[in-house]
């Protein structure tokens, strides 16, 4: 299913780089949202990607971290785990922007494109599922436990969403990875128990 999504978030993002009608067809525009009762938009913008680096720095996390979570999907939750997986992105997608919708539904001027917020729900699902991986960043020459790094991630979105000084979407990676760890926890419950018998045999 990881493959599945790349490719067609692939190709949609890049016919709509030379596509601008697709392009602010598809984008998440709250007013529009609003005033034209656009809702396919929640969707749609998952779809479409600012440039080529957005595009491939996000199908490039996806791909690390889809592939470790359909793994888990298919041990756990066996012929369900396609359809889990889908509702986990699709999810992510569309629970990641409802705080811009009622933030920005009246400004005519705010758009967003990426599947950061869906990508950010299955990074999140994955380290809920494997909290003591190793994520490696930039040039640190170690690798950093995903449960940490989880906690870095949120503490870092939060505080850049409140001071907004750049034009990225992390109020969508917070709430993205929010809607991750939320959403498997309510397929499975228990394996509340799991995550923290991984945490403390690594810790302790």
């Amino acid at each position: 299913m990881t493959l599945i999504i790349i490719i067609i978030t692939s190709v949609v993002s890049v016919i709509a780089f030379n596509n601008k009608n697709l392009f602010t067809k598809f984008s998440f525009s709250p007013y529009f949202v609003k005033s034209n009762k656009e809702w396919y938009r929640f969707f749609t913008y998952g779809l479409l990607h600012a440039n080529w680096m957005h595009l491939i720095v996000n199908m490039f996390v996806l791909y690390s971290f889809g592939n470790v979570v359909e793994q888990y999907f298919k041990i756990i939750f066996k012929n369900n785990a396609n359809l889990y997986f889908i509702l986990l992105y699709a999810g992510g997608i569309i629970f990641s922007v409802i705080y811009d919708y009622k933030k920005h539904r009246d400004d005519i001027y705010y758009s967003a494109v990426g599947a950061s917020g869906a990508v950010s729900s299955v990074v999140f699902s994955s380290i809920f599922l494997y909290p003591t991986g190793e994520i490696y960043i930039f040039l640190i020459p170690f690798g950093i436990p995903s449960v940490v790094f989880g906690i870095i991630y949120l503490i870092y979105s939060a505080y850049m969403s409140k001071k907004a000084s750049d034009n990225i979407g992390h109020n969508a990676h917070f709430s993205g990875a929010i809607f991750g760890l939320l959403f498997t926890v309510a397929l499975k419950p228990n394996l509340i128990l799991a995550f923290i018998n991984q945490i403390k045999n690594y810790f302790f």
